[in-house]
């Protein structure tokens, strides 16, 4: 599919959500719409694994049979259908009984079946519960089918999804159906939500181009990144991963065998269900990702809490865009954990530091961590400058990217990427001030694939230029009380042009004669004339 039928594919996917969600908040028909496109792919690789499973046992029926074919197989040999479960368990770890499949439910659409609703609702708690692996435990708890934002009544809610169903079906009925087209198409209509969403979109997603820089960068060998790309990084994490587009895009920068396991945590459980929903899409099998709902700052995650060291999760990179400036709660007990204690407690009114000292703890020694903060963690005072000037003196602050202005969705405030490893080469900071660099838009700026590779090249190389990057050594960062505001460091204001005052006076005198000569010239032709002088 051409990149050209695939925008064509997620206009027409958004148009259709535009039309008809009416008076519907986006974000409500947002889950509704995502849902519909996941079994829509969900259905497609069942019928493919389930065609290649029955080889020429499997149905062929012509064009004008509506029927599903493996609703005709399993009319034709239900003594054989606990084994052939049994069997797509083990392949694709799910089952889908033919009425729930997403062909099925779209002729009942088509058709403004009545019982649409109760076999949606069916197929969805199916999915759900008689699925193999957990992956699929609970995944649309947050789709209510029967929201009055639907209809006051079950028929007019009925009507309503006949609608949207048939609708869907109709558009991506106009491209080529498989798994790749399904997941850019969700990706897409993920982005479109976003823009619409204003402040809320900042809990579920992360512009591409910014995600695009925090990929290149974890993805480049951490002690010599001049050297390159890494062959395969083991595990990734992202402890505030939103629909998970951020973990997606470091997998892209590798290929989908050069990362072992991705691992993401998200508090927010509409979310978190979304993130499950986009790795499924693109192709991963439930085996090479693990999504955890919970609180990291609480760290409720199992697995994180292990306290032998031999058995500590360490991850190869590490990526998050949490939330700017959260206020939070810490305990006494936080105060001791394990993340924090070396270096304090970021401040109830900002949980920056925490989020960043969170991921830093599960940084491997060989790895690379990129995270989105506001500007305020590189200069603040307090419990913060102290946890800054732990990270500086540790060696473990590598770069800072200072990006423009009005780049998110959910804020129009600059923010900075800050890079950290626990074993870095160069005993200096690389600052680089991109706040400049960037294409003005109507609502939001952009930051096009020039200025991307741009600031990925400065990191790379560690290259210094004049009004955009500069390595300052650790000795002048000290002097500076360890403030890491950018502009101290790289300032992007040109300097004003020095004016030799002597030389302009010597000019303004010799123009000052010229005046004089020009009107005694001028007053001489006037009295030749007769007319009075000025």
């Amino acid at each position: 599919m051409t990149q050209d039928q695939l925008n064509q594919l997620g206009k027409t996917l958004w148009e259709i959500a535009d039309q008809l969600r009416g008076a519907m908040n986006a974000d409500d028909f947002r889950d509704y719409m995502l849902s519909f496109l996941f079994l829509r792919y969900l259905s497609d690789n069942y019928e493919a694994a389930a065609k290649k499973e029955l080889g020429s046992d499997y149905p062929q029926l012509d064009e004008n049979d509506k029927r599903s074919p493996l609703s005709v197989w399993y009319d034709a040999n239900t003594k054989d259908v606990p084994a052939f479960e049994k069997q797509m368990r083990r392949k694709v770890h799910y089952i889908i009984e033919p009425k729930y499949l997403w062909n099925s439910i779209a002729e009942l659409a088509k058709t403004q079946n009545s019982d649409l609703l109760k076999i949606l609702e069916d197929s969805f708690k199916y999915i759900e519960n008689k699925s193999f692996e957990s992956v699929f435990q609970g995944l649309f708890s947050e789709i209510n089918l029967n929201s009055e934002k639907l209809g006051k009544k079950y028929l007019e809610r009925n009507q309503k999804l006949c609608t949207i169903i048939t609708k869907i079906a109709e558009g991506i009925g106009k491209f080529p159906a498989n798994s790749d087209v399904l997941g850019d198409a969700y990706e897409y209509l993920i982005g479109q939500f976003a823009a619409g969403s204003g402040k809320k979109a900042g809990e579920f997603y992360t512009p591409q181009a910014i995600s695009t820089v925090l990929s290149e960068i974890v993805t480049l060998d951490s002690q010599e990144p001049a050297t390159g790309k890494k062959k395969k990084l083991d595990k990734v994490f992202d402890f505030a991963c939103g629909s998970g587009s951020l973990l997606l895009n470091v997998r892209n920068h590798l290929g989908p065998h050069g990362i072992g396991k991705i691992y993401g945590q998200e508090k927010n459980i509409t979310t978190y269900n979304l993130a499950r929903m986009n790795m499924l899409l693109h192709g991963m099998k439930d085996s090479e990702f693990e999504i955890h709902h919970g609180d990291s700052l609480l760290n409720d995650w199992n697995i994180l809490n292990e306290m032998n060291p031999a058995k500590k999760q360490e991850f190869d990179a590490v990526v998050a865009n949490p939330p700017f400036s959260y206020r939070w709660e810490p305990t006494e007990a936080i105060a001791e954990d394990f993340r924090f204690k070396s270096y304090g407690l970021a401040p109830k009114s900002a949980a920056d530091f925490a989020f960043l000292l969170h991921g830093f703890h599960f940084l491997a020694k060989e790895g690379t961590m990129a995270i989105i903060l506001p500007h305020g963690v590189l200069f603040r005072g307090g419990v913060e400058q102290r946890i800054r000037t732990a990270l500086l003196k540790g060696g473990n602050i590598d770069t800072v990217i200072g990006l423009p202005a009005n780049l998110f969705f959910s804020t129009g405030i600059p923010v900075c990427i800050l890079v950290l490893k626990k074993c870095k080469k160069p005993d200096d900071v690389l600052f680089i001030n991109a706040s400049e660099h960037f294409e003005k838009g109507k609502r939001q700026n952009h930051l096009q694939s020039e200025h991307i590779e741009k600031i990925i090249e400065t990191y790379q190389y560690r290259k210094e230029e004049e009004r955009f990057a500069k390595r300052v050594s650790m000795a002048e960062i000290e002097k500076n009380d360890y403030n890491l505001n950018i502009s101290r460091y790289v300032s992007t204001a040109i300097s004003e042009q020095e004016i030799d005052l002597l030389a302009v006076n010597a000019e303004l005198v010799k123009i000052e004669k010229r005046i004089a000569q020009a009107s005694e010239t001028h007053n001489q032709f006037l009295k030749e004339l007769g007319l009075p002088l000025i």
